[in-house]
């Protein structure tokens, strides 16, 4: 029974993980989908590139309180495993999303909102991670995969010793640096752009 109860939370956790924000938002917006603009990507980035940064952070929040739901309903459900693995499978639903042909964002919210979840001292340490690294490249992209490569050292630094907890973070970290292989691939080319939100008059980026 118990293990049933997690395995319902876990696909909880990917079903609520599958509400695609920037793909809703950007219907609700401009009744267009924002995969077919910019990098082609369904996350916070792509939405202030090609709508705003008011947009963008809409985006953002959205995406961080499905991550919240989804992890306060698997702790509901089935515990504290519960709450991780719908944390995990959350991120895996942002990515893959079950009702958008499972072409989704790259996770870096939503691994972010599971970092607060986890602890708020995690959160603002993650965010302070971003922006540095964001203020000497002007890039979101490595910005976004040095958090994943220091989420797991952070949970130490703040006292999560948890082995699961530590697994999960193994698993955000991880699967956020393969979504962004690509982004990875053209920052040794030296063609990764610089993160410029769109503003009033700018033309939509047409799909990379």
């Amino acid at each position: 029974m118990v293990i049933l109860r997690i395995v319902l939370a876990g696909i909880a956790g990917y079903l609520i993980g599958s509400l695609s924000s920037a793909v809703i938002v950007s219907y609700a917006v401009n009744h267009t989908d924002v995969r077919n603009y910019g990098s082609g990507n369904a996350g916070a980035t792509n939405m202030a590139r090609i709508f705003g940064m008011g947009v963008g952070v809409a985006t953002l929040l959205l995406d961080g309180l499905k991550t919240a739901g989804a992890m306060s309903l698997g702790r509901l459900i089935g515990g504290e495993y519960g709450f991780l693995l719908s944390g995990f499978t959350c991120l895996m639903g942002h990515c893959f999303p079950v009702y958008f042909h499972f072409k989704g964002g790259k996770g870096v919210s939503v691994g972010a909102a599971i970092g607060l979840m986890l602890s708020w001292k995690v959160f603002v340490l993650l965010v302070a991670v971003f922006f540095i690294t964001f203020a000497l490249t002007q890039r979101v992209s490595p910005a976004s995969m040095m958090c994943a490569l220091t989420f797991v050292p952070i949970e130490f630094i703040v006292g999560i010793r948890g082995t699961w907890t530590t697994v999960l973070g193994i698993a955000a970290g991880l699967t956020v640096l393969i979504m962004h292989r690509e982004n990875f691939k053209r920052l040794l080319r030296g063609e990764e752009k610089k993160f410029r939100p769109r503003r009033t008059g700018d033309k939509p980026e047409k799909r990379e």
